[in-house]
Formats: C-alpha cells, sequence, structure tokens
C-alpha cells in the first residue's frame, strides 16, 4: 500500500475515532441529502458538523462518486499531470521528494486540482497552474515576501506564499528551506 492510500485509510480511521461514525456512514449521509454540487457537500459537513475540509472533502468526493470509495489518489494525482501538463509532472515529483524528507509524519494527500501536503495541518500544496507552471503554495506566518517567495494573492487561499515552478532545476536549496521552514511550523 502506497503513502496516500496509508493515509486514506488513517484519516478514515481518526474520523470513525473522532466522530463515532464510519466513512461509510458519512458518505451514506452526505448522499441523502442529495446535494448537487461537491462544494455544498463540503459546506454542509463543515458548518452543520464540524468536520475539518479535508474530512469534508474526501466524504464529498465518494458521495459523488456512484461508488462507496472516492477515487485513488494516483488516479487523482495522474489527472492534473496529463495532456498539456504531462511535461510538468517532474517538477511535481521534485516537490514530493523534498517533501517526503521532511519526515515521516508527512501525508501527500491529492485532490481533483492540487496535492496538499500536510503533518498537523496543510503547510503546502502543489499545483499545476498552467502548460508550462506548477506553483507551490506554502503557508508561512509572517514571512516577508520576496520577488521569488510571493504572495498567494487569489492563487489559494489556503496559503500564504507562492513560488512559481517552471522546471525540477527551479526546487533549489532555497525552496527546500522554506517548505522545511513551513513543515516545522505545521
Amino acid at each position: 500500500m502506497g503513502k496516500v492510500e496509508n493515509a486514506i485509510v488513517t484519516m478514515k480511521a481518526n474520523l470513525e475515532k473522532n466522530t463515532g461514525k464510519s466513512f461509510d456512514t458519512w458518505v451514506a449521509m452526505a448522499r441523502k441529502k442529495n446535494f448537487a454540487k461537491h462544494g455544498e457537500i463540503v459546506a454542509w459537513l463543515k458548518t452543520e458538523h464540524e468536520l475539518g475540509h479535508g474530512y469534508a472533502n474526501t466524504i464529498a468526493l465518494s458521495a459523488r462518486e456512484s461508488g462507496d470509495t472516492a477515487p485513488a489518489g494516483d488516479d487523482l494525482l495522474e489527472a492534473q499531470y496529463t495532456g498539456a501538463k504531462a511535461a510538468l509532472k517532474p517538477i511535481y515529483e521534485a516537490v514530493a521528494a523534498a517533501v517526503e524528507k521532511l519526515g515521516k509524519d508527512v501525508e501527500i494527500s491529492p485532490k481533483k486540482t492540487c496535492v496538499s501536503f500536510r503533518r498537523n495541518k496543510q503547510f503546502a500544496l502543489i499545483q499545476a497552474s498552467t502548460a508550462t507552471r506548477v506553483d507551490l503554495g506554502i503557508n508561512f506566518k509572517n514571512e516577508p515576501v520576496t520577488d521569488r517567495l510571493e504572495a498567494s494573492g487569489s492563487f489559494n487561499a489556503m496559503v500564504s506564499h507562492r513560488v512559481r515552478l517552471s522546471s525540477p532545476k527551479d526546487v533549489d536549496a532555497e525552496v527546500k528551506a522554506w517548505l522545511k521552514k513551513a513543515y516545522d511550523a505545521a
């Protein structure tokens, strides 16, 4: 079993331990609500049941599927790096390799449009934004912006800063140091 699958198994076990309801029960509850959109399910789970975004998103993915399980992490990842964005996958792999070296408690969680890097909380994410660039979002408190370490702006509200990466070589010592600092703070 890979890291993503292990993370999902752990997440499901923690969900049941923390809420008293199994993952399948949450999926069934969401399906009964008959929401038309993924975001409606996520909002309902977060506001009505006070679930965290990761739990709510995973439940919503499963509830919107015809089967009982969410798409596998590898499938979500492959979908992000196909077609015009296929050439960007080595950049993702360079970032993921750097993140995996930060500690054994790192969770790599592919979503529909990005991959979240978590510890106790999300400290970074990566997204194939254009056919020529991926954006690495990093969560910092009080970190000054630079020419390279931009404010996240409208890129993603889940992170405070963004680094634009066009090549695996862009995942250099500076980027790795920023990832480590965000990981340590998470």
